[in-house]
């Protein structure tokens, strides 16, 4: 998960503050709940 985030807050919010010409860090959406589901059977 760790991966994930370092991923997101190193590349993924660059990208969004480029293409929607975000002024600050804080203005770029987070990512607050990764929910998963899985069916057996």
């Amino acid at each position: 998960m760790a991966k994930l985030h370092d991923y997101y807050k190193d590349e993924v919010v660059k990208k969004l503050m480029t293409e929607f010409n975000y002024n600050s860090v804080m203005q770029v959406p987070r990512v607050e709940k990764i929910t998963l589901n899985m069916g057996v059977g």
